[in-house]
């Protein structure tokens, strides 16, 4: 929208603090203004609103499923079935997969930017195939396989600029191979790994400052072998995305995970779709069924989550008893900079995109406002 347009906001959550009865003033899609004020007639006016929602890590939307389809359409769905629930950006997440499934993937997304410059999808995360077997969890092991640095090459050139994240097992990496990653701006995460604390640590070491999916997937919790859980919850610079729907991890451990990172955990749906409108999936080997509200193969293990990222604000707050404020944070400000995108989105504040979460006092209901 062209022009300068103002609204009213009885309550703001601007990713670092609330504030109440506050007037945006909008020009050309970004905020130019924030002040104490009142709404006049005509201006439009909400009850709550957040910087827009960040969703790092998704892997469908209401129908299509991105690694069994990586293409455009499922961006499209990806897209618009988040903002339908509030998420306004996304990393739409392709996992383990042959080369060739990546790539198109990686060409995908940047077609979709091009064609739409005021996407939500800021990027894809790369969840494998370089992970430990151990640790595969869902993902099939037929595809699971250790770097080559030819490949990591391959991958590299064809994600410029796009690719944004990747998942890995550090301890299947060199440390030239992760240099490889860091150096082409690629945000590395710790996850389906069976990484010993020693082996977490040096990967940290390295400046790796994102885990996958707290507790899943990855060496659990021992007091003699403290593992990859032991080593995030023992470095305080790392984030970890934890999924709160009580499946994943009991709300117990993610209130003791909420204990001990405080700032660095953040709020992620894993969503294999969205809504819950595919009840029955398949994809070669890999196979979900919807069963009472989560997604399952018949191995019986989870195979992605079902729940919105509001959904896990809700929860953070209704469980795990975090205040609204950091709860929004923890699905705002946080993964902005866990992604080195603060400087772009994640705070309602002069400079920013206007684009917002609203949602309403009981956080049952969010929705994406682009001006």
């Amino acid at each position: 929208m062209t022009g300068i347009q103002q609204v009213f906001a009885a309550n703001v959550y601007s990713g670092t603090t609330h504030l109440t009865h506050q007037v945006l003033t909008i020009r050309e899609g970004r905020i130019l203004t924030m002040a104490p004020g009142e709404p006049t007639e005509g201006m439009p006016s909400y009850s709550h609103l957040a910087p827009g929602l960040f969703d790092i890590h998704i892997n469908g939307g209401e129908h299509f499923h991105f690694t069994q389809k990586p293409d455009e359409h499922t961006l499209a769905d990806i897209d618009a079935a988040s903002a339908s629930s509030g998420t306004a950006y996304t990393l739409p997440t392709l996992i383990t997969s042959d080369t060739g499934n990546i790539l198109q993937g990686l060409q995908a997304v940047r077609n979709y930017q091009s064609k739409n410059p005021t996407t939500g999808v800021l990027g894809m995360h790369l969840e494998g195939p370089f992970i430990n077997p151990k640790k595969r969890g869902a993902h099939l092991a037929q595809f699971v396989r250790k770097p080559k640095n030819s490949e990591l090459k391959e991958i590299i050139h064809a994600g410029e600029g796009v690719l944004k994240m990747m998942t890995i097992a550090p301890e299947q990496f060199s440390v030239e191979q992760i240099t490889m990653l860091q150096e082409a701006g690629i945000v590395i995460s710790a996850g389906h790994s069976d990484a010993t604390y020693q082996q977490a640590q040096a990967a940290f070491g390295q400046g790796i400052r994102l885990v996958t999916h707290l507790y899943n997937a990855m060496s659990a919790f021992h007091h003699r072998a403290p593992g990859l859980v032991g080593a995030t919850f023992d470095h305080p610079e790392v984030y970890a995305p934890i999924i709160v729907d009580g499946v994943h991890c009991d709300y117990a451990a993610a209130r003791v995970a909420y204990q001990l990172k405080k700032k660095k955990l953040i709020l992620i749906s894993d969503a294999l779709f969205l809504h819950q409108k595919v009840t029955s999936f398949q994809w070669g080997d890999f196979d979900a069924q919807l069963v009472d509200g989560q997604y399952v193969n018949q191995e019986g293990n989870l195979a992605g989550g079902a729940i919105t990222l509001g959904e896990a604000i809700h929860n953070a707050v209704t469980f795990l008893g975090i205040p609204p404020i950091e709860a929004l944070e923890m699905a705002t400000s946080r993964p902005a900079m866990a992604m080195g995108l603060s400087e772009h989105i994640g705070q309602i504040a002069p400079g920013y995109p206007a684009v917002f979460t609203a949602f309403n006092p009981s956080l049952t209901n969010f929705e994406v406002l682009r001006f």
